[in-house]
């Protein structure tokens, strides 16, 4: 006897679509032959499953279904053996798909493989690890040449893997569906033609150069233009500069990943640049224009008296060129006070007196002379304000 449809999915009478979707999808997963091979027990429940989902997720089935039980379903469901009919599943692919590899549940009740017309292959996609100097990493640069070891079309058979004069045949074993079925108890499998590896094609005459492969080992030279900004672990892609495809299939690419040597004064965090600069302590004191060296070229910058030993200057656009848009980061100045390590007899004692008199202690005498190098008397800055 029949066991009730809900029951068997495990849900109530008024399960919605997506819930009997979840719950098929849980039991197909758990019940799977793939997953339970040899399990007569378990092919059965999964068939049960299969043939409540098929009911119960059809409007007009699940209609008939609740009013008059497997009765109400004739020949499907109703006393006759349930048939599993690929076109009754339009959403079976997209239940199982994530999992058995998409369009494979049709295959396995006998809907019949997707032909491949032609047996080409795209090639692989490489990479090349490039390092690069700080600044050829900022600015970029206009040529590069690269030797890379790739797969390149035969120039013999052109990529085709025949000899002159032959072409490629369709395969007699799977004619050319580049897949054979194969019965495993109650399901019926489709794997890749084990004579022509799922092309569907055959070479009856290899090319003698490649062996029928259509491709050969080759040193190549690739030349490419680096932009400005690319960063450690950029990326660029060079289209159709991989390996050729099988038999006349598109080229693979190729992925240029940079590697940037670091840099003594400057630091790079992201379109962005910091540089520590060392500034003697009078300038901070006293302000003034601070010449600095960007990567663009010398500049000035002013510093107001009193300027902090810790600020940090901004310069606005003397970064690095952004990569997906205009201008370009910034650059950060973090100033630090220089300390001189040696200092001759009259310096010492201009900053002994200059201590002395940021303390409050009287200055002794003849030491007026020298403080008015420094900083002036009061007398001389008044007449230089004049």
């Amino acid at each position: 006897m029949k066991r009730d449809y809900y029951e068997v999915l495990g849900v109530s009478k008024e399960a919605g679509a997506d819930e009997l979707k979840k719950a098929y999808r849980k039991l197909a997963m758990e019940l799977h032959p793939d997953r339970n091979p040899g399990n007569k027990e378990a092919e059965e429940k999964f068939k049960e499953a299969a043939e409540a989902y098929s009911v119960l997720s059809d409007p007009e089935k699940r209609k008939a279904y609740d009013q008059y039980g497997h009765a109400g379903l004739g020949g499907a469901g109703g006393g006759q053996q349930f048939q599993f009919d690929p076109n009754q599943f339009a959403d079976f692919e997209d239940i199982l798909g994530s999992f058995f590899g998409g369009g494979l549940f049709g295959d396995l009740f006998g809907g019949g493989g997707r032909r491949r017309s032609s047996g080409e292959e795209r090639g692989s996609d490489l990479q090349y690890n490039l390092k690069l100097t700080f600044r050829d990493a900022i600015f970029g640069k206009d040529s590069v040449e690269l030797s890379i070891p790739r797969l390149e079309a035969c120039g013999t058979c052109h990529g085709s893997g025949c000899e002159a004069g032959t072409r490629p045949e369709t395969c007699p074993q799977c004619r050319g569906a580049g897949q054979v079925a194969m019965r495993q108890g109650f399901f019926q499998m489709l794997t890749p033609c084990p004579r022509c590896e799922g092309r569907g094609r055959i070479i009856p005459k290899p090319c003698r150069e490649c062996r029928g492969e259509g491709r050969l080992h080759r040193k190549s030279k690739v030349s490419f233009k680096i932009p400005a900004g690319v960063d450690r672990g950029t990326r660029l892609r060079l289209q159709s500069q991989g390996e050729a495809g099988r038999f006349g299939g598109p080229t693979g690419d190729l992925y240029v990943v940079f590697d940037v040597e670091p840099d003594a004064r400057y630091e790079r965090d992201g379109f962005d640049l910091h540089q520590r600069l060392e500034v003697s302590w009078p300038l901070l004191v006293t302000g003034g224009a601070l010449e600095v060296e960007t990567p663009y070229g010398a500049d000035k910058v002013k510093l107001a008296p009193g300027t902090p030993a810790d600020h940090v200057v901004k310069l606005v656009n003397a970064g690095v060129p952004r990569l997906q848009g205009s201008g370009r980061g910034d650059l950060y100045l973090h100033l630090r006070v220089a300390v001189p390590k040696a200092l001759n007899a009259e310096q010492r004692q201009l900053l002994e007196q200059l201590r002395r008199s940021l303390d409050g202690e009287p200055a002794r005498e003849g030491e007026e002379g020298f403080l008015s190098k420094v900083f002036g008397t009061e007398k001389s800055g008044k007449k230089k304000r004049k």
